[in-house]
């Protein structure tokens, strides 16, 4: 088994699509007007509009209502990440904050809500751990 990506469901593609191109830096591959991905090299990040949802299973997801899930990014410098995301992201939840596991994290909220953490590892530990 091999996990491949996330999915977050919205109201407003093309909103969510451009912040997450201006949050990471990423161009998002637009595949139709209600799904689009962000490709890292470990992971996608899929989003799509509700209309999508009934194809799976009507009523199965709804938008902007998650408060359970983070949606994680490892960056190269969360600080100057987090100077870059000025203007854009207005809702920070915690500023950068170097974390008991050795990462230190940016944690914010979407446009929808949906919590969003950009991280780098700083101990010896952690930076080993996401060694490529």
């Amino acid at each position: 088994m091999d996990f491949v990506s996330i999915r977050v469901i919205t109201d407003d593609l093309p909103r969510l699509v451009a912040f997450y191109e201006r949050a990471t830096g990423l161009r998002a591959d637009r595949y139709t007007d209600d799904f689009a991905e962000l490709r890292t090299p470990g992971a996608t990040l899929a989003l799509a509009s509700t209309r999508t949802v009934p194809l799976f299973a009507p009523g199965s997801s709804r938008a902007a209502d998650n408060r359970s899930v983070i949606v994680e990014f490892l960056v190269d410098d969360v600080d100057r990440v987090r100077a870059n995301l000025a203007g854009l992201v207005t809702d920070f939840v915690t500023e950068p904050t170097t974390m008991p596991w050795g990462n230190r994290a940016l944690l914010f909220r979407d446009p929808d809500g949906n919590l969003v953490n950009f991280f780098t590892p700083v101990t010896p530990e952690a930076v080993a751990k996401f060694a490529r």
